[in-house]
């Protein structure tokens, strides 16, 4: 990509927002099983955060007229938020585990050993750790991310216990979705937002990232059935660009790909292909 279409390398990720039934409900897992500090809330949303002193990392909107979210559809795949360290990892998903809460699977990925697990309406959530960069695997100067299993035993036994279930410094590491091309999610994501490809060898999987991580966006067809509007899920998610200059370097790539971009509060709104949406703000 040439200079001037790239994303600053300090860009990253604030908050999702998601559409759900039952707040109280989202809220048991959220604050009562993950631990999460519940922020603020009103009628109808709750604001969370690893810590009292933190930003937000999941917004949660109660929308009565929510129904189930179809598995194996088009939007959301999982957001997954990045603990500090190891432990840190390890502690959250000790907490889960005398909540007895299920984890769909557990994998190490090379650039980081990952656990994953589900919300009571079904959006998919990733708990991570990244490895030190120096450490991980490349294959001819290239990022080489693989899935295999995870040593769950060696992780938890670097667990404090006095630890807090979500440690301070927890925050939104990346965001990955469903779409349904990999050819439109890349001319969005990378002609469009400014990211970087960090991985196209992933079967049916495209990666991208701004400053040299390994992924702030994961996209993938492994499911291409549509999802109905009002079905729980991802409302937008939050991509942080710091500098005038470099949004209106991506607003202006937005607008040459005749995007539909929206102002927003905090600043504005466009979506993908498949109508994933992300806020840009600052």
């Amino acid at each position: 990509m040439k200079s001037g279409t790239r994303l600053p390398a300090d860009t990253s990720l604030g908050a999702v927002r998601l559409r759900i039934p039952s707040l109280e409900r989202s809220l048991d897992f959220y604050a009562g099983k993950l631990g999460l500090h519940l922020h603020s809330r009103d009628a109808d949303t709750a604001y969370l955060c690893a810590s009292a002193a933190s930003d937000p990392l999941v917004v949660l909107h109660e929308m009565p007229s929510t129904t189930s979210r179809p598995e194996y559809a088009i939007g959301l795949y999982h957001f997954a938020i990045l603990l500090p360290d190891r432990a840190a990892l390890a502690r959250a998903v000790i907490g889960l585990l005398e909540a007895k809460w299920r984890f769909t699977g557990f994998s190490d990925h090379g650039v980081s050993e990952a656990a994953y697990l589900s919300d009571p309406d079904g959006n998919g959530i990733e708990l991570y750790a990244d490895r030190e960069r120096a450490a991980w695997p490349r294959q001819n100067g290239a990022l080489a991310m693989y899935t295999q299993p995870l040593d769950l035993e060696d992780l938890l036994s670097t667990a404090q216990p006095a630890a807090p279930q979500i440690a301070s410094g927890t925050r939104m590491g990346h965001i990955h979705l469903h779409v349904s091309s990999l050819e439109r999610a890349r001319a969005f994501y990378e002609g469009g937002l400014g990211f970087d490809v960090t991985a196209d060898t992933y079967p049916g999987a495209l990666f991208l990232a701004a400053g040299g991580y390994h992924h702030h966006v994961g996209t993938n067809v492994w499911a291409r059935r549509p999802s109905p509007p009002n079905a729980a899920g991802l409302l937008d998610w939050t991509l942080r660009v710091p500098g005038e200059t470099a949004r209106g370097e991506l607003r202006e790539r937005l607008l040459a790909q005749r995007a539909r971009i929206d102002d927003v509060a905090d600043g504005w709104r466009v979506s993908d292909a498949d109508g994933n949406a992300a806020v840009i703000t600052a």
